[in-house]
């Protein structure tokens, strides 16, 4: 069975579906593997690191893709990159199939089986597979290091002879992955950092980073079974926005990461909290393309607002693209291992299984998945 791995052409990525390590481990399981020359330069691979694990080097990119029996990527495919894969074989990428129907209609009508890699469940047996988490853990440290740089203060509290520096004020709104990794990130800079979320049960994770839960009284909040924070009502966003602009006007660097999955990210920092904040502070907008936390951000800028950066910087993840390459391809290869059935040298994607109820989206030219299939 074939894999084949193309080159990222989506405009800024710099990561890579499959890093060497793991391609070694795939050849050992039985397959043959071809790549794309260029595959892994943008984050530090060389042609000859794939050769040297027993990688094909391929030109030809359309070839490519219509020999390979599985086809592994970051992002989701072009139109073009559609059309020379043939039947029956497996896609596996980010595909963002809630607002992508046109690419998931695309996909069934070349009876391609298309995995969603942010469709995989937060569950025990798949967090080996979950890539939306293992990308956003790093994006949550980007975070931090761009504010950092940003930020015209020391981040640690500093005793100098000629006077105290105190700590920078980080105020860190969502504490999901990525949210907790900028927590952890900002705290081992040594500043003072607080945090809220709308699911009172991360409160303790929280607190045992050394932060601060800011208590903001919503009502009834909670979150889904995926452990997703569910959707505030408009009075309950009001509510919030309230809240948190006492602790937003303090704060030195503020970083924002609310998502909601297949929607519109919320906004819940206004053009009257940029400016209640001091010059020089910072903004980070995690949650920029989805739409944006902040009013203001702007996609891949920076922009200021009478003295406030908004940082606004799209594909976070690809700022530490080996990282991120290799704790990609570690959940591609996991995914892959998981359904491997060595005997039959084929995956077995048992429509009973639950993890591939969530994240296969097409199979044998049908759109399969119950949330797609209806709409």
């Amino acid at each position: 069975m074939r894999i084949g791995v193309p080159v990222e052409t989506w405009p800024g990525e710099l990561r890579t579906a499959l890093v060497p390590a793991n391609a070694k481990k795939l050849l050992r399981l039985g397959f043959d593997i071809t790549a794309e020359s260029g595959l892994g330069s943008a984050s530090g691979f060389s042609d000859q690191d794939y050769v040297d694990a027993g990688v094909t080097i391929a030109t030809d990119r359309h070839q490519m893709l219509g020999e390979a029996d599985i086809v592994l990527r970051v992002r989701q495919p072009e139109p073009g990159d559609i059309e020379p894969l043939k039947s029956g074989s497996v896609h596996i990428s980010f595909l963002d199939p809630m607002n992508r129907r046109e690419l998931v209609d695309a996909m069934s009508n070349r009876k391609v089986t298309a995995i969603s890699m942010e469709m995989i469940p937060r569950s025990t047996r798949a967090q080996k597979m979950d890539a939306l988490s293992s990308q956003a853990n790093l994006a949550g440290y980007v975070t931090v290091i761009q504010a950092a740089y940003h930020c015209p203060k020391a981040f640690p509290m500093m005793m100098t002879p000629s006077g105290t520096i105190r700590p920078v004020r980080v105020f860190v709104i969502g504490a999901g992955v990525a949210g907790l990794q900028a927590i952890a990130t900002a705290k081992r800079l040594g500043a003072r950092v607080e945090a809220f979320d709308t699911r009172p049960v991360v409160a303790e994770q929280v607190r045992s980073l050394g932060a601060k839960f800011v208590e903001i009284d919503l009502g009834e909040v909670g979150q889904t079974e995926q452990g997703y924070a569910k959707a505030l009502t408009p009075e309950q966003i009001e509510m919030q926005k309230a809240g948190q602009a006492k602790v937003i006007a303090e704060s030195d660097v503020v970083i924002t990461t609310a998502q909601l999955f297949g929607r519109p990210a919320p906004r819940i920092v206004t053009s009257e909290m940029v400016h209640s904040m001091q010059r020089g502070s910072v903004v980070v907008d995690m949650a920029v393309e989805s739409g944006g936390n902040v009013e203001g951000s702007v996609l891949d800028q920076i922009v200021d607002v009478d003295g406030v950066k908004i940082l606004g910087m799209g594909n976070l993840p690809s700022q530490v693209c080996r990282n991120a390459s290799e704790m990609y391809s570690n959940n591609l290869f996991n995914l892959i291992e998981e359904f491997w059935d060595a005997e039959a040298k084929t995956l077995n994607l048992s429509p009973e299984d639950e993890i591939v109820q969530s994240a296969v989206i097409t199979r044998d030219g049908e759109i399969v998945h119950p949330m797609l299939k209806s709409s």
